[in-house]
């Protein structure tokens, strides 16, 4: 049975307090751990926005939101009430003067409670809360910034966002989130790396062949429109999520669990991957755009017919193939792939290792061992070993999975993502966030893409909505006699 651990007290501003982000994750996610004990209840939730409402209102959409994310098996409204009275609203338009700013200072000064302000917002609106908070004297030693991604749009703008930022807050107060890290299987990568004899004396060039990395989705724009067209799949994604978990997979073991001993290791890995310029972007990177088709045998529009504008050329799909240019990595391959409107939801690591340097069993037994991590939807860890069919007629060989389903081995509901990183930035844990050179690193190599796919006017090539992107993308792949693993199979 998992146990949770209570937080000291905190009281946490939501600046975004009504918007998507708030509720649909963030009060839903602050709930559940009140639900499990680990919020005491003299902490305080405060949302802010330029929304006039009062604190009842908001305790209101609260409502709406929890009651809407939570299973009715665990509802009650005695734990509500309780919750509840937690809630707090004030209107703020974080561009007025100092003196607009009174209302909200005077709700949280003089608590002795750590001070978490979560910027649920437009990246673009970051250093100009962070002065805010400054000018109104609620900026002190335990109070924690938590900055959503993206953080800028490329290096330029992250470093000009990083440097407004860190003139109000220390580097250790800030929490970069990306919601990836929460996931339990996304922190089990260095359990199952670094605790586990087995694995580390293999992990690297001399026993891995190559490492597919995919994040797909079969949901469209989803309203995001206005941000996803000025961004693309590039930059939403590969940029922090599948980065990261490709550092997770290929760091150094850190001398120690702790935030910065994991952090430097995984900026090493950054610093490693090998520049994409005009030539290498043009045969190892891949653009896709859906038009319409189906998906879950329903008819959906085209990314075109969706924002309601045909001159668009941002990708909703991105393959890429990285290479780590370091002694353990040197030579193996790193398959980066995700989009939108493909065949379905799905997110998974695959390691796929060498075939023995003989086979005895002749072809059947050629297939080489993977190691599958599963991130959504369910999350689960299989080893893909070799096993002898049972019966007559001869030696058939099968690719089984050991299966460590998170469904079937832990009969409980444990938090999610963000319910997760929440409770870490109240524990003051950095380990799950990223560090400033982190981010950074990060843009530099992305906008490198960003730079040679213009100088090569690469257009997005379209792929029809349901399937797994363009057919470029699979020739990257059948270009080194490799190919993608099909989800549900050991192929």
């Amino acid at each position: 049975m998992a146990e949770f651990v209570p937080v000291c007290p905190f009281d946490l501003v939501i600046f975004g307090g009504t918007g998507d982000l708030s509720r649909r994750k963030l009060l839903p996610a602050l709930f559940h751990r009140f639900l499990d004990d680990q919020i005491p209840e003299n902490s305080r939730i405060i949302g802010t926005s330029r929304t006039e409402l009062s604190a009842a209102d908001f305790a209101t959409v609260a409502y709406d939101a929890c009651k809407a994310a939570t299973n009715p098996e665990i509802w009650s409204d005695e734990s509500w009430e309780a919750f509840a009275s937690m809630l707090d609203y004030q209107a703020l338009d974080i561009s007025a003067d100092a003196e607009a700013w009174k209302p909200l200072a005077e709700k949280i000064k003089g608590s002795g409670h750590i001070t978490i302000y979560y910027l649920a917002m437009s990246p673009s609106l970051y250093v100009k809360t962070c002065h805010g908070l400054a000018e109104a004297g609620l900026v002190w030693d335990d109070s924690r910034i938590v900055l959503e991604k993206p953080i800028g749009k490329d290096l330029a703008s992250a470093t000009e966002i990083n440097d407004g930022v860190g003139e109000v807050f220390n580097e250790d107060q800030i929490y970069r989130i990306d919601h990836y890290l929460g996931k339990e299987t996304v922190q089990n990568l260095m359990v199952l790396r670094f605790s586990n004899v087995l694995f580390e004396p293999l992990w690297s060039r001399h026993h891995i062949d190559h490492v597919q990395i995919t994040v797909s989705e079969d949901l469209g724009l989803e309203g995001r429109a206005g941000y996803y067209d000025g961004s693309g799949a590039l930059r939403d994604m590969v940029q922090n999520h599948l980065l990261q978990l490709l550092c997770l997979i290929a760091m150094e073991p850190p001398n120690s669990i702790e935030a910065d001993e994991i952090r430097t290791e995984k900026i090493k890995v950054l610093r490693a991957l090998k520049p994409l310029d005009a030539e290498t972007a043009r045969r190892n990177t891949v653009r896709g755009q859906y038009v319409q088709g189906l998906v879950k045998n329903k008819a959906v529009r085209g990314y075109l017919e969706e924002l309601g504008d045909d001159a668009s050329s941002t990708e909703t799909f991105v393959a890429i193939k990285a290479e780590i240019d370091n002694w353990r990595w040197a030579g193996v391959p790193f398959y980066l792939r995700t989009g939108k409107r493909m065949s379905r939801r799905n997110s998974e690591v695959v390691i796929h290792f060498k075939p023995v340097a003989h086979s005895i069993f002749g072809p059947q037994a050629n297939e080489a061992n993977q190691l599958v991590i599963k991130l959504q939807p369910d999350e689960a860890v299989r080893l893909f070993l070799h096993i002898k069919e049972p019966g007559p007629g001869g030696l058939r060989i099968k690719s089984l999975p050991l299966n460590l389903s998170y469904a079937e081995n832990f009969m409980l509901r444990y938090p999610d993502a963000y319910e997760r990183l929440l409770m870490e930035v109240a524990r003051g844990n950095l380990s799950l966030f990223m560090r400033r050179d982190e981010v950074e690193s990060a843009w530099k190599w992305v906008d490198g893409i960003v730079a040679a796919w213009e100088e090569n006017q690469t257009k997005p090539d379209d792929y029809t909505a349901g399937a797994d992107g363009p057919l470029a993308a699979a020739m990257l792949m059948d270009r080194d006699d490799r190919a993608w693993r099909k989800p549900g199979t050991s192929k």
